[in-house]
């Protein structure tokens, strides 16, 4: 699996990057960088890659990336049909482990902040009160200048630090892998899954996506997401179930069919499995 390496840039004035995007293209495929990134979707949903972890993404969503670790936020896909009246509003703050100095994060006040950035190499999906606060903070630190921008990172990776709702998203076991004949595959695979996901997708099908042979494929995607294809599509059809049921515009019935389940049993079965309730459970838990 090769994501694209993107470079974060800085200058002079600011020793981290903050920005505010409005489009939500920007960095739209799996990729890495040496930067940590900390994400606040003020608005936009879709589905969230990170390592070897897939779920939804949703207004409010708060997240931490390490250095390193391979992501990629797709959102819906009505974000881009024209004429929609759905905008992207997401905060990005890109920051080096060591940009406040080699010996900063080695203080005694600090170990806090240096195991934050430990657990972030498995990213780090705030929750609870704790995401509020950080919606709070995150705009502040973009609209902030001098020394104010650093003490107001600091403020919020000690929050995710005293966040005891906090969810790390990636299996101890996973390592990426860089391997350049591999560039694009991964990419390939997540964008047909998700264009196709409601249909049946036969092995051969998604083995011509990433042109190698069905044998291969299998081997290949076990080895480098830690989950064979069948988890993958039934975690994406599970995936925007959720949303469909959290919508509450069609019956559960209707969402087995408009997710690519065709057998109401089988799409109870993997529902609970992955998100440990029933649909009707979940649906009556958001109402």
């Amino acid at each position: 699996m090769k994501p694209h390496l993107l470079n974060v840039s800085t200058n002079s004035i600011h020793s981290f990057s903050a920005r505010r995007d409005l489009m939500p293209d920007v960095n739209n495929r799996w990729h890495y960088h040496s930067a940590l990134e900390l994400i606040y979707f003020k608005k936009g949903r879709g589905t969230q890659f990170i390592g070897d972890s897939i779920k939804n993404f949703n207004d409010g969503d708060v997240v931490l990336v390490g250095s390193n670790l391979p992501h990629y936020w797709r959102f819906d896909h009505e974000y881009f049909e024209e004429g929609e009246h759905e905008h992207a509003d997401v905060f990005v703050i890109h920051f080096k482990e060591d940009f406040w100095g080699s010996t900063f994060l080695n203080l005694p006040e600090n170990q806090e902040i240096k195991r934050v950035i430990e657990q972030s190499k498995q990213g780090i999906q705030v929750l609870g009160p704790t995401r509020d606060t950080l919606a709070n903070l995150l705009p502040k630190i973009i609209e902030a200048a001098g020394s104010t921008r650093i003490v107001y990172l600091m403020e919020a990776l000690s929050e995710i630090a005293r966040c005891k709702a906090a969810k790390t998203l990636v299996s101890l076991g996973f390592q990426p892998n860089f391997q350049e004949t591999e560039k694009d595959r991964i990419q390939a695979i997540y964008n047909y899954t998700i264009s196709n996901y409601k249909k049946k997708i036969d092995l051969k099908e998604i083995a011509d996506v990433a042109k190698i042979s069905p044998n291969s494929f299998c081997k290949f995607f076990k080895a480098k997401s830690r989950k064979t294809y069948t988890q993958f599509l039934t975690e994406i059809r599970v995936g925007q179930a959720c949303k469909l049921l959290i919508e509450d515009k069609l019956s559960v019935k209707e969402i087995c069919f408009e997710c690519g389940f065709y057998n109401f049993t089988s799409f109870h079965k993997s529902f609970k499995q992955i998100t440990g309730k029933s649909p009707l459970r979940y649906q009556q838990a958001f109402a």
